[in-house]
C-alpha cells in the first residue's frame, strides 16, 4: 500500500496535542473556562495574558454569548506585532506570559478613535468595553 507522505504530514500537522486521557488539551482548557464562567466567576480584564483573552473570547463565541463581529476588537487587542517590522508577523500569544490591562487598552483605543474621527473603530471598542463591564460586574 502506498502512503501519500505530503497529504499525511498535512493531516497530522493540523492535529491538536493530546493529554494522557486522550482528550485534546485545547478542548480541556476551553471546557475549564466555560465551567468557570458557568459558575458565575467574574473575568478580570485588568490582568490577563493575550492567550487568556483569546481563550475567553473564543469561549464566548462557542457558547453563543458573543458573535464573531463582537469578538473582533478583543482579538485585535491581543495582537502583538514586533516594532522591528519585517515579514515575521504577529508574536505568538501562547508563549507570552505578560499580563495586560485590556480595559485600559480598550479605553486608549476609544480615545485614539475619537481623535482620528474613526466612528467604526469607536463603536467596536465602546461595544467591547460594555461587554467587559457586563462580564466583570
Amino acid at each position: 500500500m502506498r502512503v501519500d507522505v505530503a497529504g499525511t504530514s498535512h493531516l497530522y500537522a493540523n492535529r491538536r496535542p493530546q493529554d494522557p486521557a486522550g482528550d485534546s488539551v485545547a478542548e480541556s482548557f476551553s471546557a475549564a473556562i466555560a465551567s468557570a464562567q458557568a459558575d458565575g466567576k467574574q473575568t478580570d480584564f485588568t490582568s490577563m495574558t493575550r492567550q487568556e483573552m483569546r481563550d475567553w473570547a473564543n469561549g464566548q463565541i462557542r457558547s453563543g454569548e458573543m458573535s464573531l463581529d463582537d469578538s473582533r476588537p478583543f482579538m485585535a487587542m491581543t495582537m502583538k506585532v514586533p516594532v522591528s517590522g519585517g515579514f515575521g508577523g504577529e508574536l505568538a500569544a501562547a508563549s507570552d506570559g505578560e499580563r495586560l490591562d485590556f480595559t485600559q487598552k480598550a479605553q486608549a483605543g476609544i480615545e485614539a478613535a475619537r481623535l482620528r474621527h474613526d466612528d467604526v473603530t469607536l463603536k467596536m471598542l465602546e461595544s467591547a468595553m460594555q461587554i467587559m463591564q457586563r462580564k466583570q460586574d
